[in-house]
């Protein structure tokens, strides 16, 4: 154990060569001193004495004489004390270096001896070496067998079923699972044929299904069903792998089959759910069209009447609102666009000036009802034509101005439009909207275009919405190729700018098709949507017959010798509008009247009808410029003609494979993005309808065969692919012998494919 004098010894010399050998033992001199004055003191104080000054005094001199020699001496004893101890620590420093050099020397000396044990073992291995080799063999040959014992073990224990057949189809390999699915162990699998083990007909046949010879180049993944004997129903995601030799022979096929019956069961409720949604959509939406074609056939007939120009502007506006509403409508009810929040932009020729006052009529009524003052301020010559969807636009501003007045208690509210316009013929429209009201939040205003998000103020607390308006209109705005933003402050009121890309644009041409007069049987049970559907046809001189139900319709067309045109409401109280349809169609006297059909999803209609011939269809409430168009088109088709474009001529070949005529007609109507858009959406479903008619095929089920190819038929119609609705037809209606028929379903699915890709030249080129 170290003592304790040694670190004293070493503070006490570190202190001497800090102050100096002069200046501490001056320092200790005077303590020592001051300490013998404050002994006597200390002294005399507890035994109250006095001071004895000459004992004081004498001790004085004689610490003063003697304390620097004794300083002295402690001086010298503590360094040179304190020398000792460095040198001593200095050998044992010396010393330990020895020890670890002899330590190295004695490693060295011992890795030598190592070495030389090495080279003599070396030796040895050299001819163990030569003893292990034929031993290795032996390992190797035990390793190959474990592996595949456990390769096997991992097989056998994979939730996934697993065969394989050779060349011959008969099968070779299986996994445990296989087994239980087929019902008997592998010594009765192993060697034969699938029919000889099972019928045709039975379950674990579709299983087994092999390719044809022709097809052996191909993958092949489809979803097979299976009924096991005690009635449960499972489905397996079965791929099927051919394989070839270094030469290209087919040596046999690899199948692997995977559970999917939750993912299925899964699916099919998604379906039903999806199903159950349209049904309600489509139920709503009817209702509420029925006083919506009320607002549009009647403010369109006050249009057609004689009014004062503040009433024809009123009239006008509420006119736009509910063909504006209608239009949201059609986007309600196509589940499609809504699931994909993938609303359609149709730019059209629109007069600025007569668009804003629209909007200025609306923005004074909502303000007048709440006692707010509005006014109307333009930049720039607005008496023009610019290229706009003046339905998503009206809706934007619509929503904006509604917001306005919601959030202003008292003030004024006011739309500013300004027209910029380049160089190059471009042209920006800049709409604002200020209000007085109570402001937006600075921490608020980066959400407040955020879907759902409603405020927290505690001042907004008796507001009511969905918040979903803003976030509704940055979709539309941003969709136009525009951009919205927002600048408030608490208090103070609030602008919203909407900035809009637009083009000049020409004056529609307004001109009057001529058509005959017509007997119309207009079959509707509705009686508002009746009278307004009458008075647009009275007023363009036609004779109409209504029926409001389907027994009486029928009983007019076998009475009525003089109908020229069919109306046809697709949903009655008695039977439904493709019933009536139908039998028109299968009587010999009534084939040739044109059935026009009226829907609220004009879409839906068209898929129900797409074994039936129809002339054409209508969207509820009835648009009077597609009702002029579509009467010309079927009793004037050379008035029409003089009124449109010329068609362009599709490249050659695709007459025989594209819809031309209906393609141009979507082209016109819908735009090429949405035509883009709905032939990717076929083609990404075209892959599960023929692996569905393969499955059916497989398994020799031929409803559920036959229902793909309807489904298959509908969607190719809908995007124009003429001979793919052709072929998917013959399938459907023709008996289909199964021989060979997943090589012709394969083959199907390439030329489908060569046919899309045509269909995306002709929206490119068009």
């Amino acid at each position: 154990m170290q003592s304790p004098v040694h670190p004293k010894v070493k503070a006490f010399a570190a202190l001497i060569k800090r102050l100096g050998k002069l200046r501490l033992g001056l320092l200790l001199w005077l303590s020592l001193l001051a300490v013998l004055v404050l002994v006597h003191y200390t002294y005399a104080a507890l035994f109250a004495v006095e001071v004895d000054w000459s004992m004081l005094r004498a001790q004085l001199i004689l610490t003063m004489l003697a304390s620097p020699l004794v300083i002295l001496c402690i001086f010298y004893l503590v360094l040179h004390l304190d020398a000792a101890l460095l040198y001593l620590k200095d050998s044992a420093h010396q010393e330990r270096l020895l020890n670890q050099n002899m330590q190295d020397s004695i490693r060295q000396l011992n890795f030598e001896i190592e070495e030389r044990k090495k080279a003599f073992q070396a030796k040895r291995r050299a001819v163990d070496e030569l003893r292990k080799e034929i031993s290795e063999r032996k390992k190797t040959q035990l390793e190959l067998e474990e592996q595949s014992l456990l390769i096997r073990s991992i097989v056998d224990s994979s939730p996934d079923l697993f065969y394989y057949r050779d060349e011959n189809g008969h099968l070779a390999s299986c996994n445990k699972m296989f087994e239980i699915i087929m019902g008997k162990p592998a010594q009765e699998l192993i060697g034969y044929h699938p029919a000889e083990l099972y019928t045709e007909d039975s379950a674990q046949a579709a299983i087994l299904t092999e390719y044809k010879a022709a097809a052996e180049h191909t993958e092949l993944t489809l979803d097979v069903e299976f009924v096991k004997p005690d009635g449960q129903l499972l489905w397996f995601e079965m791929r099927k792998v051919p394989f070839y030799d270094g030469q290209g022979r087919y040596i046999g096929l690899l199948g692997f089959g995977r559970d999917i019956t939750s993912r299925k069961l899964a699916e099919q409720a998604l379906e039903k759910a999806y199903q159950d949604k349209g049904k309600f959509i489509a139920t709503l939406s009817h209702e509420l069209r029925t006083p919506l074609n009320g607002i549009v056939g009647l403010s369109r007939r006050l249009l057609d009447s004689e009014l004062g120009p503040e009433q024809h502007s009123w009239a006008n506006t509420i006119f736009s609102s509910a063909e504006t509403l209608g239009n949201i409508f059609n986007d309600i009810i196509d589940l499609d666009k809504i699931d994909r929040q993938d609303l359609d932009i149709v730019f059209q020729s629109i007069h600025i000036q007569s668009f804003l006052n629209d909007i200025a009529n609306f923005a004074e009524l909502i303000c007048q009802q709440k006692g707010l003052s509005f006014e109307m301020n333009s930049q720039g010559d607005l008496d023009c034509y610019l290229k706009l969807d003046a339905t998503r636009l009206r809706q934007v501003l619509w929503n904006l101005l509604n917001n306005a007045v919601k959030f202003t208690a008292q003030g004024q509210i006011s739309l500013e439009c300004q027209l910029s316009r380049t160089e190059a013929g471009a042209a920006s429209l800049l709409f604002k909207v200020h209000d007085t009201g109570i402001g937006i939040a600075s921490a608020e205003q980066e959400r407040i275009f955020d879907m759902y998000y409603k405020s927290t103020d505690g001042r907004r607390l008796s507001i009511v919405g969905s918040g979903i308006g803003l976030s509704v209109s940055r979709a539309l705005v941003e969709a136009m190729g525009g951009k919205i933003s927002l600048t408030s402050e608490p208090g103070q009121g609030s602008c919203f700018s909407v900035e809009l890309p637009t083009e000049q644009a020409e004056a529609p041409i307004v001109s009057t098709i001529s058509c005959p007069e017509l007997t119309v049987l207009l079959i509707e049970d509705v009686p508002l949507n009746a009278e307004i559907a009458t008075a647009l046809l009275e007023q363009r001189g036609h004779t109409v017959i209504h029926a409001e139900t389907g027994e009486d319709a029928i009983a007019l067309l076998e009475t009525e010798d003089d109908i020229d045109l069919v109306l046809l409401d697709m949903q009655l109280p008695d039977m439904s509008g493709d019933q009536i349809a139908r039998y028109m169609r299968t009587e010999s006297h009534l084939q040739t009247i044109p059935i026009v059909v009226l829907s609220a999803n004009v879409r839906k209609a068209e898929q129900q009808l797409t074994d039936v011939q129809v002339d054409g269809a209508l969207a509820k409430p009835v648009n009077t410029n597609k009702l002029d168009q579509m009467l010309a088109r079927l009793f004037s088709p050379s008035a029409l003609k003089l009124q449109q474009p010329s068609p362009v001529k599709p490249a050659s070949g695709e007459d025989q494979i594209l819809d031309v005529a209906t393609l141009q007609d979507y082209m016109q109507s819908l735009g090429p993005d949405a035509m883009k858009r709905s032939a990717q959406l076929f083609a990404q479903l075209l892959p599960g309808y023929i692996n569905k008619m393969i499955e059916a095929a497989v398994q020799q089920h031929p409803d559920d065969f036959k229902e793909s190819a309807h489904k298959l038929k509908g969607a190719a119609a809908s995007v124009g692919l003429l001979w793919v609705q052709q072929k998917a037809k013959k399938f459907e209606q023709e008996t289909m012998a199964w021989q060979g028929i997943e090589r012709q379903l394969v083959d199907f699915h390439l030329k489908a494919e060569q046919h899309l890709a045509a269909l995306y030249d002709f929206i490119e080129a068009n």
